[in-house]
């Protein structure tokens, strides 16, 4: 067992392969440990990870891969910065391929998925009330997948999915921005979600999805301090 040292240092064990390193990452830069532009030093990595800088600069390709870093020739690379313009193209094609999986789950999610959507709400809403962001944001994307995979299209779900990976970190802040101002639209259209797929309205339940999304879009763009009616989609 090693003990790294420096910013987000843990203990782990120094046979982690590269898909646990990549895991041990990705973790820091959802929980804001590795902010938007920070380097990602192979070395100093593997000496806080335990390993050798191999298994590291596989997970680093990985978070490439996956959109959370981005590489720069001969000078390594750092956690992906978005800027306003690609945030908001995110968010557009999100709400694109969200309101359409809901569109789909709904004519087919079954009562025991709204079952488990009702566990993931709950969980969720105890991970807001105690202040765990990424816990209460990992509750809503289990959640919405049950949902989404009713809609029997694993294309349509893979591509929410990289593209939750690839706005995590600024999810993260959104929802801490949501807590700190008791701002409710972070955690009421979950069991509004799950009460219009219970009735059988599909309209409402795409309604909730998109201005839930809108929503979280309206508090990235406060946070990051861009005029709201400002042409910054494309």
């Amino acid at each position: 067992m090693v003990t790294g040292t420096g910013r987000g240092s843990q203990n782990v064990n120094p046979t982690l392969v590269a898909d646990q390193v990549y895991e041990v990452l990705a973790k820091r830069i959802f929980d804001g440990e590795l902010a938007a532009g920070d380097r990602l030093p192979v070395r100093d990595l593997a000496e806080q990870v335990g390993t050798s800088v191999m298994p590291v600069r596989e997970a680093i390709r990985l978070l490439v891969k996956n959109g959370l870093a981005v590489a720069h020739p001969h000078r390594g690379a750092r956690v992906r910065e978005f800027t306003v313009h690609e945030l908001l193209n995110l968010y557009e094609v999100r709400t694109i391929l969200e309101v359409e999986a809901t569109r789909k789950g709904a004519a087919s999610v079954t009562g025991d998925e709204l079952d488990k959507m009702r566990g993931a709400c709950e969980r969720m809403y105890r991970a807001v009330v105690q202040g765990r962001v990424t816990d209460a944001l990992d509750e809503d994307e289990d959640l919405l997948r049950h949902l989404y995979r009713a809609s029997s299209n694993d294309v349509l779900v893979s591509t929410i999915d990289s593209l939750w990976i690839q706005c995590r970190p600024y999810k993260v802040i959104g929802a801490r921005v949501a807590l700190k101002a008791h701002d409710s639209s972070l955690w009421t259209p979950q069991p509004a979600l799950i009460d219009a797929l219970s009735a059988g309205d599909t309209e409402l339940a795409v309604t909730i999805t998109r201005d839930s999304l809108l929503s979280a879009r309206q508090r990235l763009v406060r946070q990051m301090r861009v005029p709201e009616g400002s042409d910054q989609t494309g």
